[in-house]
């Protein structure tokens, strides 16, 4: 056995486990871990501006691809804190993330020690496990668990706090007698499926909804074979999107209040079945639940067992890991295909194209102030399949979620749950860690980006380019429209008259000068027919200096984007498309 320092042994872990991408701010109560990674030189640390800042990048870095955990580390004072923010959006979309903080001394957890804070009981309404280890004999045990717990079930994150004299305890450790606890996961049974399959291949009009949970398990290509093998139509949930490419004559549209297709709502609306596969039934996808499960049955296959029935009772339910489900369900629909005794649902998938080349909203406005929409038109056109969208919150990611279009797996990376105003940058600049030399697009409102704007100097100093749209406003935009109803406009708008660039035209905050002060490149555009050749431009800065490129696009102030409490009755604020001409991006062309 070989004596070490826990912190040693507990990077060991980290580097054995995989988990080798770092993002965090040293501080004295962490400095022992700092000293181990250096000693090691397995893990690669990024710098951030802001704790805050870290857990996103942490974030996004975890979702980027399949196995990613991503580790952020500060101290436990304001530096835990300041990771509660980012351990949430993590937690509300089960995503694995580890975070490792330095305590003061054990002695002092008890006397208001300096930066001392009880972070663990303030992480724990958040995590999967958050523990301050007060025993340097418990820590590699900790660090096994943590990844455990992370990997195992509905995935998620841990924090693990660790005093400073526990830190620099010796203990005996040997790195190569370490294994990872077997991850648990729970696996529908041959029975179980066969119920699920009888049900929906009783139904006349049936669908198939795609939660996150799918790409947690790394299931997308058996998602889009049994959707192929039975020919029914897929509704991917807005954390799932990606899971069937959205140009697949089987993706029906996304259903919900603000982030849907109007022929994925009216799809829902005409179905008489609905399996849904490691989703939540988020109340933005269902709506009112009366209007949403009326005339249908519901089938839910979820990896947590709580959570199947959480939000309504289904007809029935599986606690099953996505991927196990899909796998048992694909070698079913295989067996009843040799025997020829599956239905025939061509004419319910060419009732559903059929929708999604008439439904549609238009896209192509000429105006000066720019109409968003235009905006994603001209980003479907510059960006290609392989772009991955990076995204959290407000009218920007809600119409792009309706415009834009993702083809795979990974390639719209959204807080979905917690939407966090300020994610977006860090948790964009995390993604490209996990994606280098691939395309990322980030998506934010000017509010999104002011909030931690700070971070696209770490874009400039680590050199991890992408292309960030702010779709600048002036306004808290979501908030303003959602103020319609209180029939006021209160403390939402963002414009000032800039002393310093009034060339900002009474919008306020010059972000084209503040990212370029932080080392970045930046193009401001106002006019819409500039915007194919910004995104060029922006494509070329990226490649050349690599860094981020950040296009801000004037829009109209005052801007209203389709949504409802219903999915029977979302309001459509602009004229809807009636020509080709009028959507000339959309999936499928608008039939004149």
């Amino acid at each position: 056995m070989t004596k070490m320092r826990t912190v040693d042994a507990a990077v060991a872990i980290l580097a054995k486990e995989g988990a080798i991408e770092a993002f965090g701010l040293p501080g004295a109560a962490i400095n022992p871990f700092y000293s181990a990674m250096r000693a090691h030189g397995g893990i690669r640390h990024t710098l951030a501006r802001h704790v805050e800042g870290a857990s996103h990048m942490a974030d996004g870095y975890s979702r980027a691809a399949d196995g990613n955990i991503g580790i952020c580390i500060g101290t436990s004072g304001p530096a835990g804190t300041d990771m509660i923010t980012g351990l949430y959006a993590a937690w509300a979309d089960s995503i694995p993330m580890l975070c490792i903080t330095g305590q003061a001394p054990v002695a002092k957890l008890h006397k208001e020690d300096f930066q001392a804070v009880d972070i663990e009981s303030i992480a724990k309404p958040v995590t999967k496990m958050a523990m301050t280890i007060l025993e340097p004999g418990q820590v590699p045990g900790a660090f096994q668990k943590a990844f455990q717990l992370m990997r195992s079930g509905r995935p998620g994150p841990v924090l693990l706090d660790l005093p400073f004299d526990v830190q620099m305890a010796e203990i005996e450790f040997d790195i190569d007698a370490y294994e990872p606890i077997a991850v648990e996961k729970p696996k529908a049974s041959r029975k179980q499926l066969e119920k699920a399959l009888d049900m929906l291949t009783a139904a006349e009009r049936p669908l198939i909804v795609a939660g996150g949970g799918i790409i947690n398990a790394g299931a997308s290509a058996q998602l889009v074979e049994l959707a192929e093998l039975l020919n029914v139509p897929v509704i991917p949930t807005l954390m799932g999107w990606g899971t069937i490419p959205d140009d697949h004559v089987l993706m029906a549209g996304m259903v919900g209040l603000q982030t849907s297709h109007r022929y994925g709502n009216e799809t829902m609306l005409a179905s008489d079945f609905v399996i849904g596969i490691g989703n939540r039934w988020a109340n933005r996808h269902t709506g009112g639940l009366d209007t949403y499960t009326a005339g249908r049955k519901f089938v839910h296959v979820d990896i947590e067992p709580t959570q199947i029935g959480r939000v309504f009772s289904p007809d029935f339910g599986i606690a099953s890991d996505a991927g196990a489900a899909l796998d048992g369900l694909i070698e079913l629909a295989r067996e009843r295909q040799a025997a020829k005794s599956l239905p025939d649902y061509s004419a319910w998938v060419a009732e559903c194209t059929a929708r999604k080349g008439s439904l549609q909203r238009k896209t192509h406005f000429e105006n000066v102030p720019i109409k968003p929409q235009r905006v994603y038109e001209e980003m479907n056109k510059a960006f290609g399949r392989d772009t991955t969208y990076v995204s959290t919150i407000g009218l920007s990611q809600i119409a792009g979620a309706q415009l834009l279009h993702v083809f795979g797996p990974r390639k719209w990376i959204n807080a979905g749950q917690a939407g966090p105003l300020g994610w977006t940058c860090p948790a964009a600049l995390g993604v490209v860690r996990g994606k280098p030399d691939e395309t990322v697009v980030a998506l934010s409102g000017d509010y999104d980006f002011q909030f931690m704007i700070e971070e696209l100097a770490v874009g400039a100093q680590f050199n991890l380019p992408y292309i960030h749209v702010v779709v600048n406003n002036s306004y808290l935009g979501l908030i303003r429209q959602s103020q319609r109803g209180f029939n006021m406009e209160q403390n939402v708008s963002l414009a000032f008259e800039n002393i310093n660039s009034p060339e900002t035209n009474g919008y306020g905050v010059d972000h084209v000068k503040v990212a370029e002060g932080l080392g970045c490149k930046a193009i401001r555009v106002e006019d819409p027919s500039d915007l194919p050749a910004a995104f060029d431009k922006a494509k070329a800065l990226m490649d050349e200096f690599k860094v981020p490129v950040v296009v801000e696009v004037i829009l109209e102030k005052i801007t209203n984007i389709s949504m409802g409490v219903e999915i029977n009755g979302v309001n459509e604020f602009e004229e809807l498309a009636e020509r080709g001409e009028d959507a000339p991006t959309a999936i499928i062309a608008l039939l004149d």
